[in-house]
């Protein structure tokens, strides 16, 4: 209980300093920094995918689902569907245009309009932090994988192992 307090108060402190230099991590920070929701729940402020909606948005195909751990990880396994943008590169990568994108990740390039862009590491740091770069680029209508990616069942979700 104690560790879960400090915790708790740490990540409010962070909360609050990346507050001040980036604006948007106020909401999407928020995932670290009050009772998380449990992978069917959906979130309050929507930036959270939950599993369901995961699975559903990859059935459909409507989604651009963006890897942001190290491509040794990627490598080890990873989500059908998934392009693996390393967090050091994403910045740049971004801001590729839409044919160096397209050529260099084999995907179509995402556009700063689009709903469906989902990024998701190991344990929802890195996409956290994913989030802030991209929405410091212009991107708004961004979703992370979070916390529950940990908690999945990769069976379920057929994670595709090299």
């Amino acid at each position: 209980m104690l560790s879960f307090v400090l915790s708790r108060s740490f990540c409010q402190v962070v909360t609050e300093a990346n507050r001040r230099c980036y604006p948007a991590f106020g909401s999407i920070f928020r995932t670290f920094s009050t009772s998380s929701p449990k992978c069917d729940e959906a979130s309050d402020d929507g930036s959270v995918v939950t599993y369901s909606e995961l699975k559903t948005m990859l059935a459909s195909h409507n989604i651009q689902l963006f890897d942001v751990r190290n491509p040794d990880e990627y490598q080890a396994g990873h989500i059908p569907q998934a392009v693996n943008v390393p967090l050091d590169n994403l910045e740049e990568s971004l801001q590729l245009s839409p044919e160096l994108f397209e050529q260099r990740f084999e995907v179509k390039a995402p556009t700063k309009a689009d709903d469906n862009i989902v990024f998701h590491c190991k344990s929802g740091s890195r996409s956290i932090r994913a989030l802030g770069i991209a929405h410091q680029l212009g991107f708004s209508k961004l979703l992370n994988l979070g916390l529950c990616f940990i908690n999945i069942n990769p069976r379920s979700i057929m994670v595709h192992y090299c």
